[in-house]
């Protein structure tokens, strides 16, 4: 949903960077900031003199799942089999004939086993400190939309345009 709210036309704020930079709009979710941008863009609005800052910054962290010594295994499996199949093809410049195919084969085979070993292992170490998958994210409590100031008036009728477009007829 977005609710945005617009900065008055002699706002002005100064960024870290030292770069003045005039507010145009506040957002509660980043995707509502990155639109108006990409409307912006469309139309042609030289966006390189554009920022958006995240205000209230937090890492918000999702659990996906149990994790369990035989996931860590397979898990570990898994990467060790592409890395044997990347040490296979390198050695497979040295291979004669169709020995290359071997030679991929055993190679992954034996990453396989020993990625599953060392996962098995990692994951067994922990005694089950961390015993799930998670994904972690940073959100802000606020997206604040800023231009440089020479660029603050045409910035402003793509705010006046997306307002407009956002009313309900």
């Amino acid at each position: 949903m977005m609710n945005p709210t617009f900065g008055a036309p002699d706002q002005q704020h100064t960024s870290p960077s030292s770069v003045p930079q005039h507010h145009v709009a506040s957002f509660d979710n980043y995707l509502a900031a990155q639109h108006l941008v990409d409307r912006m863009s469309d139309g042609g609005f030289p966006v390189e003199h554009v920022r958006i800052v995240g205000d209230g910054v937090r890492t918000v962290e999702r659990v996906t799942g149990r994790m369990t010594k035989s996931k860590a295994a397979l898990a570990g499996a898994a990467s060790g089999a592409w890395f044997g199949a990347l040490i296979g093809l390198l050695f497979t410049l040295f291979a004669v004939g169709p020995l290359w195919l071997w030679v991929v084969l055993i190679t992954v085979i034996v990453g396989a086993i020993w990625g599953a070993v060392f996962g098995y292992a990692a994951h067994w170490t922990t005694r089950g400190r961390r015993d799930f998958f998670s994904v972690q994210t940073l959100e802000a409590h606020r997206y604040d939309v800023y231009v440089a100031p020479e660029h603050a008036a045409e910035a402003a009728r793509y705010v006046a345009s997306a307002a407009t477009a956002q009313q309900p007829s």
